[in-house]
């Protein structure tokens, strides 16, 4: 797939990262603790059921999954043992998608800001980071605690924004879902999305660029919509 081209709007300073399916492949690994702490619970919910919803928080899941208030008392029970799970049986086997490392380290070399923007817990996301080796790499990061709504609401984008000190259209969001795409839609913030989190291209079709992984976009990388973006000047002085 060719990816398109970025166009029309002013440099790109910042970076925002989607964690979950976009640097790590987690998605699955939420889907079958859900469905494993529900199972708990005299619920039976396939995670093939719930994996279209992984990219939303709890906050929108469980309402949409089971209308459950996620802030009622049996919907804080069926989260806290998903996490429980998550940590115990599914975070020690978590890996990297395919260059994210490589992805990040082009990144920073770039002069980009990095901010990661992400519905995950604060303290699951600095295990999960810890884990594949990002959380020295990336150091300004929001959470599910830096905003009242998860995605597809802007709550999270808009926070990442203003940790990294980023104007709305001087920063690009990467992710994988149409939850990603439709909360940096409504915060004024184009999209970069990858298929390695499980939707097709139609569903990201949002994106102002599409690629199987980072690894993708690294090959890819000169003719991405970070190509033009680059803050290290050549050797004349000028910006490139």
């Amino acid at each position: 797939m060719n990816p398109t081209t970025h166009s029309g709007r002013k440099k790109v300073e910042g970076v925002l990262l989607d964690v979950d399916g976009t640097l790590i492949d987690s998605n699955d690994a939420h889907a079958r603790s859900w469905s494993e702490a529900l199972e708990e619970f005299h619920r039976d919910v396939p995670p093939e059921k719930i994996r279209p919803l992984i990219g939303m928080g709890g906050d929108k899941l469980l309402p949409q999954l089971l209308g459950v208030a996620a802030d009622s008392d049996t919907g804080q029970a069926f989260s806290k043992r998903r996490a429980e799970i998550f940590r115990e049986r599914y975070v020690p086997r978590l890996r990297l998608t395919r260059g994210a490392k490589e992805l990040v380290q082009r990144l920073r070399k770039e002069g980009f800001k990095l901010v990661v923007a992400t519905s995950a817990k604060e303290e699951e996301l600095e295990t999960m980071l810890e884990r594949v080796g990002l959380d020295d790499l990336i150091e300004k990061k929001t959470s599910s605690s830096d905003a009242h709504r998860s995605k597809p609401d802007p709550d999270i984008i808009r926070a990442a924004l203003r940790k990294g000190g980023l104007q709305a259209d001087a920063a690009i969001l990467i992710g994988d879902t149409p939850y990603d795409v439709e909360a940096a839609e409504r915060a004024g913030v184009d999209t970069v999305a990858f298929l390695c989190g499980g939707w097709d291209a139609d569903a990201l079709s949002g994106a102002v660029a599409i690629y199987q992984d980072p690894a993708d976009l690294v090959k890819r990388f000169t003719s991405s919509p970070f190509s033009s973006a680059s803050l290290n000047p050549d050797r004349s002085g000028k910006t490139r």
